[in-house]
């Protein structure tokens, strides 16, 4: 048997792309089957599934996991239940530090040292990385502090990988592996090297053996490092889920028209995109996360600079049109692929100049909560490498949550039903984002909304806009948890944000 009970088991892919479907669909029927293999540590960098039943969905299974270790189960509902009724032990980590774990393990190195995740839930003075009650009670501690010259670290210790499943295009007579239909380039190389490094098994899952010589350029995998290769069927090997044919303008190979995009209709995530689009620089670097952030690519297109800034995103494409949704890791024409561990390294050393993110929770602190709610677990992706390292953070969201409508008439906004749910709270559930942590680097932080935009002050948060329409007592304090300090110079929010027409921006 090539997956033992209780070993570790490695799982290569990002979101929609990248999965060895075939390999995680032959592990369930396994174990559907036989019962075996059991009590399996799932290690994943970020989620691998389509908020379905395929990728690692399909090993959600009592009995077949007993721990996982990663970033992101947010498109794993199957996953995620099994953390947050405390059946698996769980423990999430930056995305950029789970890479980094396989490097660790593959050179054989105790773990990983990093800044990243100080003061936020990774720090163990806070929860350490541990998703749930079960973990809490019966986990070993994984993370650790080290004070080195005065300076605090978080060290985490190294996981050794028993098995790796992977993904690639085509393998040659020998092994070698290539991706040249992938949408990006994850981390393929660490995560066989960690297996291997140990005596363990690497699989890799192919849409074809070819009967030929690769140019040894386009070599990401040497056979040295690959065990067996499996031909998947092609329903289990679709370069990704968020749609069906294969794209080549999303691997690289080709460049296509991109065609006009309809504009968006003017509502409070274009509000804010809008908003956030007054802040960009032009020749800069800049991240988008996904959700509300993913409005300032479209008004950039809009507006006609999309072209003066380069969009990168953690799974480590460059440039082009970052794809949503599902499709959030690939890019329509990308200028360059780099490998994902590679890319998170880089932004872990400032390479970003401005990110622009998601803000489910904000609170008086300044801490932003994007992992946690109501015991619902997602874990932070790429979030934490992000933000605690880019110069100027954009956290974007809407006022207030569930049921919110506005209209924009004659350049003012009106709220024409209120949220239910306050997202500015006295104290967020999970510290994704910490701002105190944040006022000690001197990162400059605005937190946008459709109607009031805040500002990280060194005595706390600030007001300094509301939008055109809006009274600060009825429509902004009355539905925050806490009081901001109201800026001496406060005005209002530009007009042509609320306009129809272009806002007529230039970089």
């Amino acid at each position: 048997m090539r997956i033992p009970d209780g070993c570790t088991l490695a799982v290569g892919g990002f979101n929609g792309f990248g999965t060895p479907d075939a390999l995680l669909a032959a592990l369930r029927e396994r174990f559907l089957k036989d019962g075996a293999p059991r009590n399996l540590t799932l290690m994943k960098s970020v989620s691998v599934g389509d908020r379905g039943e395929r990728g690692v969905n399909r090993i959600a299974l009592e009995g077949l996991l007993r721990r996982v270790i990663t970033s992101h189960v947010g498109l794993e509902p199957a996953v995620a239940k099994l953390v947050e009724e405390n059946k698996i032990l769980a423990y999430m980590l930056p995305l950029g530090t789970v890479t980094d774990l396989y490097r660790a393990a593959a050179s054989h190195r105790p773990g990983v040292l990093t800044h990243v995740g100080l003061e936020t839930f990774v720090d163990p003075r806070l929860e350490g990385g541990k998703a749930n009650d079960l973990t809490v009670r019966e986990g070993e501690d994984l993370v650790s502090i080290l004070n080195i010259d005065g300076e605090d670290w978080l060290f985490h210790r190294a996981v050794p990988v028993d098995v790796c499943l992977l993904r690639g295009t085509y393998a040659d007579r020998r092994g070698n592996i290539v991706l040249s239909k992938e949408a990006m380039y994850g981390e393929q190389l660490e995560a066989a090297a960690a297996a291997h490094n140990h005596g363990g098994t690497v699989i890799v899952q192919v849409e074809q053996v070819v009967d030929e010589d690769f140019d040894p350029r386009i070599v990401k995998l040497h056979h040295t490092l690959v065990d067996f290769v499996v031909t998947a069927p092609p329903e289990l090997h679709r370069q990704s889920y968020s749609y069906d044919e294969y794209r080549p303008e999303v691997a690289g190979e080709c460049r296509v028209p991109i065609e006009t995009r309809a504009a968006m209709p003017l509502n409070e995530r274009k509000l804010c995109g809008r908003r956030a689009a007054l802040e960009l620089k032009a020749d800069s670097l800049v991240n988008l996360g996904i959700g509300v952030p993913e409005a300032v690519a479209a008004v950039a297109a809009e507006e006609g600079f999309s072209d003066r800034i380069t969009l990168s995103i953690e799974s480590g494409v460059l440039g082009g049109v970052p794809l949503s949704g599902l499709g959030l890791g690939g890019t329509t024409n990308p200028e360059a692929i780099y490998k994902m561990p590679d890319t998170l390294c880089l932004y872990d050393g400032g390479v970003l100049d401005l990110a622009v993110l998601g803000m489910a929770e904000m609170d008086s602190e300044g801490n932003v909560n994007v992992s946690k709610f109501g015991g619902r677990v997602t874990g932070p992706g790429g979030f934490i490498n992000i933000s605690q390292n880019t110069p100027v953070m954009l956290f974007t969201g809407s006022f207030t949550a569930g049921g919110l409508k506005t209209a924009c008439e004659g350049g003012q906004l009106r709220i024409l039903q209120e949220g239910r749910a306050q997202k500015l709270v006295p104290h967020v559930e999970q510290i994704t984002f910490s701002g105190a942590y944040a006022r000690k680097k001197g990162q400059r932080v605005l937190y946008i909304t459709e109607r009031a935009v805040f500002r990280l002050a060194p005595e706390g948060i600030e007001l300094i806009e509301i939008a055109p329409g809006m009274d600060l007592e009825r429509d902004i304090l009355a539905h925050m948890g806490f009081r901001p300090i109201i800026s001496p110079n406060l005005r209002e929010m530009d007009k042509r944000i609320f306009a129809d027409e272009k806002m007529g921006l230039k970089l």
